[in-house]
């Protein structure tokens, strides 16, 4: 993994931490989502804009069908994952698809994209999901609903593990601009959710009354997170970049733990000295 590659995942992993804390204290629904998917349309439309008439993209069938596919991956994405919050016990879902996402998008990769996996890099991918699975709680026995928990979890993950290798090749090899191909992904959220926000607008006008400054970071910062690990999929492989990019997890779960009070900093600690261990494997594969 180049030094530049490993840099940008990193950078984009701080972005991600970033929105999750914000997303995590403001603790919205859709609503929230349609919110700042909006206002990070308005922010990037700019650079949207600068891109078309600089660079001039050509958009075919491929290139078109491949937007809309990233924009239908990654709602349904969303959807699902809220869905089995709602449905199931979040300390199931949400490790199942934490640890699922990195490993199908490494396997999706190998298998449909040609990439190579050495040992180290084997090695390494394993290190870090097992230790975002623990970082995360762990799968617990007694968890509700254990079997629609685990369906979500296992759907959720096949979604990341889809859009990552989806959108590796829509930046690689059909060369589609990362901010554009995130853009579209950000108005189709705005353009999706809008009737729920609608219906929820009262909650909308709140959340950017008492939470303008967190609604406005998560905007830039949620964007700006993948459009770094899109441009670092442009020249790096899918089996470095999805399983480094967990590394948004360590960092969101500790700030947790250190900004919101969370407690259990000591065993959160020890499971994240085995993801920093996973991803220098991979960084010097």
């Amino acid at each position: 993994m180049t030094a530049f590659g490993f840099a940008l995942v990193l950078a984009a992993a701080f972005c991600h931490a970033t929105w999750n804390f914000f997303v995590k204290r403001i603790n919205g629904g859709p609503e929230l989502v349609w919110l700042f998917s909006a206002i990070s349309v308005a922010i990037y439309f700019p650079f949207a804009a600068y891109i078309v008439v600089t660079e001039k993209p050509q958009f075919g069938f491929w290139e078109i069908l491949f937007i809309a596919g990233s924009v239908a991956l990654h709602l349904g994405y969303f959807l699902l994952l809220q869905t089995g919050y709602r449905k199931g016990d979040l300390s199931l879902v949400y490790p199942t698809a934490r640890a699922t996402g990195p490993f199908l998008s490494t396997s999706f990769a190998v298998l449909f994209l040609g990439e190579n996996m050495s040992v180290q890099i084997a090695m390494g991918a394993i290190a870090v999901i097992i230790g975002v699975v623990c970082l995360t709680g762990g799968f617990k026995s007694g968890a509700k609903n254990l079997t629609a928990s685990l369906g979500f979890g296992l759907g959720a993950g096949m979604l990341i593990g889809s859009y990552t290798v989806w959108d590796a090749y829509a930046v690689s090899a059909l060369l589609i601009s990362p901010l554009l191909l995130d853009y579209a992904s950000s108005v189709g959220r705005t353009i999706l959710l809008a009737p729920i926000a609608v219906k929820r607008k009262e909650l909308v006008k709140t959340y950017w009354r008492d939470h303008r400054f967190g609604v406005v970071t998560i905007a830039v910062f949620n964007s700006l997170a993948y459009i770094l690990v899109l441009y670092a999929l442009t020249f790096t492989p899918v089996v470095y970049v999805a399983p480094t990019r967990e590394i948004s997890v360590l960092l969101t779960v500790l700030m947790g733990s250190l900004l919101l009070g969370e407690g259990d900093l000591t065993r959160r600690l020890k499971w994240a000295t085995l993801i920093l261990a996973g991803v220098a494997m991979l960084a010097t594969a």
